[in-house]
């Protein structure tokens, strides 16, 4: 629309006044102020809406596949027996369509809604496992009357949906959006993304994750600094994503400092922000030492409950490596085989990050792989790394750069789909895949 000044008393009737933008009839509010639907149609042709677009269906295709891997499987496969957690026995297996849903209450989901369910207990392991996924649970599961599995899977399920939107916009604008699209659909398909879906942790936690890092590339650092203190609750390692945050914060003084903007209170102010996930595990480990007098009992119950041990990466890598080659095709070392596999293709994906990210990426792929692999298996070296990979999202960036280079879309959807129904009904099969 045009800017020029009209003269007063030369517009004709119902024309809009001069300097005031034109608002055409699909945009205007109704009575009572209401926006139409066209405002809802642009919002959803926008960047936004774009993102919610494609996640919401690669969400429901990779959802509704799992629910009926889940209700196959345990029709098909039969299974070990079942490990209960103090307070929360595992669920009994009998025929039914429940079997979709409750297929997935394994392993560590049963930790956690044992927690979100009845609180911690100082002795029975429970501290090892970080209190705001169970809190969001508890939450939740009070709104709907005490239906704890749905109320994990309602949690999981929304913080997924919540991270894949801002991975997508985050993914877009570091990229474009072909590599947006096909970073959310291979991040749902890697073969471990059944624990993004089911009640566990990794799905707030890659909410909180990218949410942190998007926050900080947006110089957003308040929130940045809030929602890296919600990783750090979440899971132990979100406090490594100080390290992540200081790495974003000197690049982007750098950068100030070459256009000649720097200002020192902005410096100051991402430096503080950068201790938001320390103030997380703080506020946790405060919990205990207020409780029970020592702060350290979350680490005590990992190191009892778990044994885990203190291992140099290459010499995990190394350990991992000849129990991976050494008997394959054998059972169980089957097993070792699928978590070298995994670990190879993110090692491969990790290298690719480091020399053409942005180095704040480089950095959270760096300390995300380091830190599992400094705390191992004595008989598995890297038992549950496989799990862990699936929210470092940098990774699924460089699988969708070298399918677009290399023309192998197919492949990645191929392999990645046969490895999640792979791993998922060994899962459910109650399997010790990780």
């Amino acid at each position: 629309m045009s800017q020029t000044a009209v003269p007063a008393g030369s517009a004709p009737a119902g024309a809009p006044s001069a300097g005031v933008p034109e608002v055409g009839p699909e945009v205007a509010g109704v009575a009572g102020g209401s926006a139409r639907p066209g405002a809802v149609r642009r919002w959803l042709a926008g960047d936004w809406g774009l993102a919610l677009r494609h996640c919401l269906l690669v969400y429901g295709c990779v959802r509704a596949a799992l629910f009926l891997l889940g209700l196959l499987s345990v029709s098909l496969i039969p299974a070990q027996r079942s490990v209960s957690v103090p307070g929360w026995p595992a669920p009994v297996a009998g025929p039914g369509w429940h079997n979709a849903v409750t297929a997935w209450e394994r392993a560590d989901a049963l930790w956690f809604l044992k927690i979100a369910s009845s609180g911690y207990a100082e002795s029975d392991g429970s501290p090892a496992f970080f209190p705001m996924f169970p809190m969001l649970v508890h939450g939740v599961g009070v709104l709907t009357g005490g239906r704890w599995l749905l109320a994990g899977f309602l949690v999981s399920n929304l913080a997924l949906l919540i991270g894949l939107m801002v991975l997508y916009r985050l993914t877009a604008e570091t990229f474009d959006d072909r590599t947006a699209r096909r970073t959310v659909l291979y991040l749902c398909l890697f073969p471990t993304a059944f624990f993004l879906f089911s009640p566990f942790s990794e799905s707030v936690f890659l909410a909180f994750t990218v949410g942190c890092l998007y926050a900080a590339r947006h110089r957003s650092w308040a929130l940045a600094g809030v929602l890296g203190a919600g990783a750090a609750l979440t899971r132990q390692v979100g406090i490594t994503l100080c390290l992540v945050l200081v790495v974003e914060a000197v690049h982007q003084s750098l950068e100030d400092r070459r256009s000649g903007s720097l200002r020192r209170r902005s410096v100051l102010v991402r430096l503080l922000a950068s201790a938001g996930p320390a103030a997380g595990t703080a506020g946790y480990l405060g919990y205990w030492q207020w409780r029970a007098g020592d702060w350290h009992v979350p680490f005590s119950a990992q190191s009892k409950g778990w044994d885990r041990d203190l291992s140099f990466p290459p010499q995990t890598l190394l350990r991992a490596a000849e129990k991976g080659t050494e008997s394959i095709g054998s059972y169980p070392e089957g097993y070792f085989t699928v978590d070298l596999l995994l670990v190879l293709v993110a090692l491969a994906a990790a290298a690719w990050v480091l020399l053409r990210g942005r180095p704040v990426f480089g950095t959270y792929v760096l300390v995300s792989l380091v830190f599992p692999l400094m705390f191992v298996f004595a008989g598995r070296p890297l038992m549950a790394v496989p799990r862990y990979l699936v929210v470092v999202f940098p990774l699924f960036w460089a699988l969708a750069r070298f399918s677009g280079r290399w023309r192998a879309h197919d492949l990645v959807v191929g392999m990645s789909a046969a490895g999640l129904s792979l791993l998922g009904a060994l899962a459910v099969s109650w399997l010790p895949i990780f």
